[in-house]
C-alpha cells in the first residue's frame, strides 16, 4: 500500500512554523516549567543557532504617520523574515496578545504569526495569520 504524506494546502510557511514549534517543545522538555520569559527567549535563541534558523530577536519596527514616527513595536523574533514568534509564560491567550501580534504582523506586511505559551502542561500555541 502506497502511503502519502498528509499535506495541509492552507497553512503558510507548514515546514518552518512546525520546525519552530518542535524547536521550543524540545526547549520546554530541557528547562521545564516556571521560569520567566526571558530565560525561555534566550534558550529559545540558542536552539535556533543551533538549528542554523536564520532570526533576529527583539526586533524594533517603527510605525510612521506621514513620515512621523509615532510608535514602536518590538518582536521576540523574526525568524527566516517570515514569521514573528511571540513568547509568553501563562496559562491562556488574551486577545491582546493576538491583537498584538495581528497587528506586528501588518506593521511590516508578513502574513504569519506564532504566540507560543511556556506552561506547567507544556507548550501551548496559536497561529495568528494576515491575510492583507
Amino acid at each position: 500500500m502506497n502511503q502519502r504524506k498528509l499535506e495541509r494546502k492552507d497553512l503558510i510557511y507548514p515546514e518552518l512554523s512546525y520546525q519552530v514549534i518542535g524547536i521550543l517543545f524540545e526547549v520546554w522538555t530541557k528547562i521545564g516549567f516556571g521560569h520567566k520569559e526571558e530565560f525561555y527567549q534566550r534558550a529559545a535563541a540558542s536552539a535556533f543557532r543551533m538549528a542554523g534558523l536564520e532570526f533576529k530577536e527583539q526586533l524594533p519596527v517603527k510605525i510612521y504617520y506621514k513620515g512621523e514616527l509615532v510608535g514602536m513595536y518590538y518582536f521576540d523574533f523574526l525568524i527566516e523574515n517570515k514569521v514573528v514568534l511571540e513568547i509568553k509564560v501563562r496559562n491562556y491567550f488574551s486577545r491582546n496578545d493576538i491583537e498584538q501580534l495581528y497587528s506586528y504582523l501588518k506593521a511590516k506586511n508578513l502574513k504569519l504569526g506564532l504566540i507560543v505559551h511556556f506552561m506547567r502542561t507544556g507548550v501551548k500555541f496559536k497561529r495568528v495569520v494576515n491575510l492583507n
